[in-house]
């Protein structure tokens, strides 16, 4: 009788969730079934809220907007610059308003940001920026700073007191559970390893963590000075000041513009689009607005048949060794590249690819792979390589296949080296859990990667060669790619990460810009004069949404059960590295580099 109950319970329950899956699948066909364009009325104000990252380029998930309805869409470059230009010369839309409060995007991204709204601004239609009760960081107060108004509650956050970057350092850990580092690596500004080996940065790595941290200074005071007219000295002696009442300092010193709550900013809309205090204004939200088409908008669309691909790659560059609760999906593989690459060479309309990327590396042989795929469709048509927030060590290494480099000024570039990184586990198993081994080999170097010893002077030689070998392949390549010798490259290489702005002027990089800037040049490439944008990857059909939608929502709940200290990204990307297969060469940055 318990069978028979434990079995019909077992069936009961399969169908129970077979049902419940086919009513999510019905509702999301639903939700993503063609809807007719929003109407906009005369008087509208497009208003949206940005805050958080803003990506490049964000590839919809019709399963996370039913799920999260209102959690709003999520603000990309893509999106950000789309609606601005809609906006611009769609004769119903007044002006925009946009609420911000903590904006942790990268300096590379916020400039392209930045310069988006500049644009906007050109069309003489209003932007004003406030924020809410958390209040406005730099980041914010960057993008806020090219509005014609600004404004806070009375009682909020406003944060002004310079840049900071944070890395973290694992040795006394390690040293704490017995696990010995071995490291093997080339280059006296490879500062990835640093972290485990030392309790503080070295003389070169603080060099250019500085460099980086004061490039973005710079760019922060420069917008200031262009909004309140100080000079820079003037600007740097605000920001030293004791952070005391900020809020009431950045009124008096012209860096907002009114204590103002919501109702009352929209009066002051009100005023400015000529209505009476009695009179209406409209509002459409960014997610609705992005279904106005260009055409209704009173864009001229592209008609031919012309085309740019656009491929993004953004994430850590590794080997594809599928699912695991540590890596998700945001990888850069050989394989995801190849395919991508491979769609757009096979169109004929595509006459230009501009590959985006934004990594700090990974694999050396997975970051040479993709290279050479780079390299080969750049011998069939124009690729140009346009680099995010930042295309360092292996990310510089899949985008100097390009014919051409742009990056950001801010852009974290370079990081030309390569590390071995490996763990001697001895003391864990033998003094801390008191677990031995025994092992039997048939020739010399069987074990030579056993991590439960540490390695002989023979072996640290072995192991020392091949990363030195690695990093000449790393060399030659670019040596090749950039049209330098190998100790032209190596003179500007060894590990070094320079800004965007440093490596045009190192060689490394051939134009300032963004992502606009390198389709302009694809399309000089290819000799054409309009164009469509093709976009890679894909948006996932329903299916493959649901299911991946399905496995990210399992591995998030895996991670939720691990003590807390290790769902930190730092403890996560720690796990990552060292689930990989052993003995991997590797060309990353330091595991951790935000400068906020």
């Amino acid at each position: 009788m318990k069978f028979f109950k434990t079995f019909l319970a077992s069936i009961l329950g399969t169908i129970i969730g077979s049902l419940l899956l086919l009513l999510l699948l019905f509702a999301v066909l639903i939700s993503s079934s063609s809807e007719p364009e929003p109407y906009v009325k005369s008087n509208t104000v497009l208003t949206f809220s940005l805050s958080g990252d803003i990506p490049a380029r964000v590839v919809k998930d019709p399963i996370e907007e039913l799920i999260n309805a209102d959690s709003g869409p999520k603000v990309s470059l893509q999106s950000l610059k789309r609606n601005l230009q809609k906006a611009a010369v769609h004769e119903e839309i007044e002006g925009v308003w946009i609420r911000t409060s903590q904006v942790n995007a990268s300096w590379a991204n916020l400039e392209s940001a930045y310069g988006y709204l500049e644009e906007f601004k050109e069309s003489g239609k209003f932007l004003y920026v406030s924020t809410d009760d958390i209040g406005m960081n730099e980041k914010a107060y960057f993008l806020a700073s090219l509005a014609d108004s600004v404004f806070t509650p009375p009682e909020t956050g406003f944060e002004l007191n310079g840049f900071v970057a944070q890395i973290s350092f694992y040795k006394d850990m390690l040293d704490k559970i017995g696990i010995e580092p071995e490291i093997f690596r080339v280059g006296k500004y490879k500062s990835a390893v640093e972290p485990f080996l030392q309790e503080q940065s070295s003389p070169e790595s603080e060099e250019q963590i500085n460099a980086i941290l004061n490039s973005a200074s710079a760019r922060f005071v420069e917008a200031i000075e262009k909004r309140t007219g100080k000079t820079a000295a003037e600007v740097n002696q605000m920001i030293s000041s004791p952070p005391v009442d900020r809020l009431q300092f950045a009124l008096d010193n012209g860096l907002i513009d009114a204590f103002a709550y919501d109702n009352e900013i929209e009066s002051m809309i009100k005023r400015r689009m000529g209505l009476d205090e009695d009179g209406e204004f409209e509002t459409i939200g960014f997610g609705r607005y992005g279904k106005v088409s260009g055409t209704t908008a009173g864009l001229e669309e592209t008609t031919g048949e012309d085309k740019i691909a656009v491929i993004y790659a953004s994430g850590p560059i590794m080997q594809d060794l599928g699912q695991s609760p540590f890596n998700g999906q945001n990888l850069i593989t050989a394989s995801k590249v190849e395919n991508q690459f491979e769609s757009a060479i096979e169109d004929d309309n595509v006459k230009a690819i501009v590959f985006h990327v934004n990594s700090g590396g990974g694999l050396a042989t997975t970051s040479d792979i993709i290279w050479n795929t780079v390299r080969s469709a750049s011998e069939k048509k124009p690729v140009i390589a346009s680099m995010g927030s930042v295309a360092a060590s292996g990310g510089y290494y899949i985008a100097a296949g390009a014919d051409t480099i742009v990056a950001g000024e801010n852009t974290i570039t370079g990081s030309i080296g390569i590390f071995n990184l490996l763990f001697n586990s001895e003391e864990l198993y033998d003094e801390k859990i008191g677990i031995d081994f025994q092992t039997f080999k048939t020739h010399e170097y069987a074990d030579l990667l056993n991590l439960t010893r540490p390695f002989t002077p023979d072996e640290e030689r072995i192991i020392q060669q091949n990363v030195e070998n690695g990093y000449e392949s790393f060399l030659s390549r670019m040596a090749e790619s950039r049209g330098m010798t190998r100790d032209e490259i190596h003179e500007v290489a060894q590990g070094r990460v320079w800004t965007g702005g440093a490596a045009l002027d190192a060689g490394l990089v051939d134009v300032i810009g963004g992502i606009d800037r390198a389709i302009e040049i694809a399309a000089e490439k290819a000799e054409i004069d309009e164009w469509s944008i093709d976009s890679y990857p894909k948006e996932k059909d329903i299916f493959e949404t649901l299911f991946n939608s399905g496995n990210a929502r399992m591995n998030a709940w895996v991670m939720s059960w691990l003590p807390e200290p290790f769902q930190t990204q730092d403890a996560q990307n720690l796990m990552m590295l060292m689930e990989q297969p052993k003995g991997m060469n590797w060309a990353l940055l330091p595991l951790r580099f935000d400068v906020n």
